[in-house]
């Protein structure tokens, strides 16, 4: 069994929801036609109309399986060898008659300003100006078992060894769908907004630095996790079809040594909500349920429970880390469909309202009224310290050799600072970035870090969703939460902050945390007043928003795609079989198998990445009738790519847990390149009988 979260239990938990429906459309009408609208309406009761309307669509957005980089760790080892399961992109798109909001999330490491502006410009081809960068989010899950070179932006695409088109393509390609889907989709729906808390998920990985934060702040979360778990479910004619979750964990259960491509926990609670639901991912044009879990503010959550990697709930190892992803990603499914929760119906008030703004955060004068002392200060261009790169020592990652880098609760950096004495450093930048080690000044070198980031704040109803490209601590989501409440006039559990949206900027710590200089505090890169610059910003967005009052939107700082050269690991020149056997031919592994146990077959392949096989599989597991019992997404199975050379081997495992006695087919589906860099599909199939 892939999870104890059964169709049975799916449509139970949604019985139970204590919630009342916040609005509904009044009149059933036809799906509405595509709104091109604006984001800034002057008229703040613009929202009374028939009724809320959504679309949902889901598609696959899984890069390259084999050689791949992965984003999240900074590990140049960890790079892609096969597939766990595979990663997709979730839409919803919210109308209300007279505007229009497009939310995506998407399994993978990070969000990067690259992908959502190719997404942008793909559906201005197809919509016009119907979704622009004032109405649509994209965030990330913050998986770290997911493909990188997206960015860019050389910092981030370095570690990857280059820019990955075929990855970019496989994520763009994937949203731009997700999106179709849901704008075809849309039609008159029933919101409800509920929150609870769920408990055993994460645990604070920098204490050190969340306890030098005001007790006022401290007494919200007195153990540093914010446990609570916002759902806003869509029904229609009282049938649920879909809901976005929001819980602060880093999706980094697995870690830096699995090379596998995975959702992690979230990616997890997404596909097993859906798949109870009755979603064949095989067949995602047709899903009758699309289930987001989006991330928070998880900055210092982390959910290795004894602080130290592979400590999660499942325990250390491939199979431990494996199990603490079901055990954490369960523990947020039922968090979303509220069973064991105390739920809250949160206020209520109808239509759909947003405000949105560029800002260059390497030169925000920041007003006396966000800073600690109540003096005037500013941010600077990006800065990342030496406990950035020691990165965060709770999980792994980071630099893999002695430098003596270190994260300030393990002594700091001690070299590091007496470089920046001797450095002929501004007295100005000095003051900006005290007391931070000084070590990557990104922010002076052309195109190497994001420094003009989107910040929006937008109400569906009765929530109040703000979004950023960053990381936020916990601490500091709390704080940006009460700016927007307050500016609102309303209640801060109405308010959700989420990072990891339509660009990166690493982390936002409060001013208190930063000084502890903490992996979080060192890759705070803007600055000791970074959080104030974003209260400051967001206060402002919201304060428009609730008056009614158009702002200035701007404009992205550029759009740096295709400037980083390709990665050479990249390129797939040939592909051979060895000497004597063919493309699809079976090594070995068929025959026997006692039920209960795992079967590997190994099958002459070839690279992965000539065909990602969106929308399909790598694999397919078949009962003696041709029904498809697994495939790549199916977590019984584990796709893994050996290439030596021009050489491929494919290791199919299957785990027969469950799986009645009996005849079976594991079939690999691939293409070869010859050396006329012709593309070529070929079929394996092994026959393994379950006794």
């Amino acid at each position: 069994m892939m999870t104890d979260f059964s169709r049975r239990t799916f449509f139970a938990g949604i019985a139970a929801l204590g919630g009342t429906v916040l609005w509904s459309s009044v009149q059933p009408t036809s799906v509405p036609r595509a709104v091109a609208g604006t984001a800034h309406r002057d008229s703040p009761d613009s929202s009374e109309g028939p009724g809320m309307s959504v679309g949902r669509g889901i598609a696959d957005a899984t890069g390259e399986p084999l050689g791949a980089g992965m984003d999240g760790y900074a590990v140049q080892e960890q790079t892609t060898v096969g597939i766990r399961q595979r990663l997709y992109s979730r839409a919803f798109i919210f109308d209300d008659g007279a505007q229009r909001f497009c939310h995506v999330t998407v399994d993978t490491p990070l969000m990067f300003q690259s992908v959502f502006l190719e997404v942008l410009r793909r559906l201005r081809e197809t919509y016009g100006d119907t979704y622009r960068s004032d109405n649509v989010v994209v965030s990330a899950t913050h998986t770290h078992v997911g493909p990188g070179g997206r960015s860019g932006h050389a910092m981030v695409d370095l570690v990857s060894l280059g820019f990955r088109p075929v990855t970019f393509e496989a994520q763009v390609s994937g949203v731009v769908r997700s999106i179709q889907r849901a704008h075809d989709d849309v039609a008159p729906a029933e919101l409800t907004l509920v929150s609870g808390e769920i408990d055993g998920v994460g645990q604070n990985r920098s204490r050190q630095a969340f306890d030098r934060n005001p007790a006022a702040d401290k007494a919200e979360n007195p153990e540093g996790v914010d446990r609570t778990s916002v759902t806003l479910h869509v029904a229609r004619d009282g049938s649920p079809v879909g809901l976005i979750n929001w819980y602060s964990v880093h999706a980094i259960s697995f870690s830096h040594k699995i090379r596998h491509i995975s959702g992690d926990n979230k990616g997890f609670a997404a596909y097993s909500y859906e798949s109870a639901a009755g979603v064949d991912h095989r067949n995602l044009a047709a899903a009758s349920f699309v289930a987001a879990f989006a991330q928070g503010t998880p900055g210092d959550v982390t959910p290795n429970h004894g602080l130290v990697p592979e400590s999660g709930p499942g325990g250390p190892g491939a199979e431990g880390q494996k199990r603490s992803v079901e055990i954490l990603g369960q523990r947020q499914v039922d968090g979303a469909r509220g069973s064991g929760t105390e739920i809250n119906t949160l206020a209520a008030r109808p239509g759909l309202d947003g405000r949105t703004c560029w800002t260059d955060m390497d030169a925000v004068e920041v007003d006396g009224r966000w800073t600690p002392d109540g003096m005037r200060g500013r941010t600077g261009p990006a800065v990342l310290g030496a406990a950035f790169a020691a990165s965060s020592q709770e999980d792994g990652g980071g630099l893999d050799v002695d430098l003596g880098i270190n994260e300030g609760e393990r002594g700091g950096s001690p070299w590091v600072g007496q470089l920046n004495a001797l450095a002929p450093i501004p007295e100005d930048v000095r003051r900006i970035h005290a007391p931070k080690d000084m070590l990557l000044p990104m922010g002076y070198i052309d195109g190497m870090i994001q420094q003009r980031h989107l910040f929006g704040v937008w109400r569906i109803g009765g929530l109040v969703l703000v979004y950023l490209g960053f990381e936020p601590t916990v601490t500091s989501g709390l704080r940006i939460r009460r700016t927007v409440a307050e500016a609102m006039d309303v209640p801060s559990d109405n308010v959700v902050v989420q990072g990891y949206s339509c660009g990166y900027g690493h982390y936002i710590t409060t001013p208190e945390e930063y000084g502890q200089q903490d992996y979080e505090g060192g890759a705070t890169a803007f600055g000791r007043l970074e959080l104030p610059a974003v209260q400051q910003t967001v206060h402002a967005l919201a304060t428009a928003l609730a008056g009614g009052v158009a702002i200035d939107h701007g404009a992205p700082a550029g759009d740096l795609t295709g400037r980083i050269p390709a990665s050479p690991a990249a390129i797939s020149v040939l592909d051979t079989p060895p000497v004597g056997r063919r493309f699809g031919d079976v090594l070995s592994g068929d025959g026997e198998v006692t039920a209960g146990q795992a079967v590997a077959v190994r099958f002459v392949g070839a690279n992965p990445n000539n065909d990602l096989r969106l929308e399909d599989s790598y694999l397919l597991v078949e009962s003696a009738d041709g029904a498809v019992v697994a495939h790549d997404s199916s977590w019984s199975t584990l796709l893994t790519f050996d290439r030596a050379f021009t050489e491929t081997t494919v290791t199919v495992e299957w785990d027969t847990t469950g799986a009645e006695p009996g005849d079976y087919r594991i079939v690999l589906r691939g293409a070869g390149k010859d050396i006329h860099g012709t593309v070529r599909p070929f079929t394996g199939t092994a026959s393994v009988r379950v006794v």
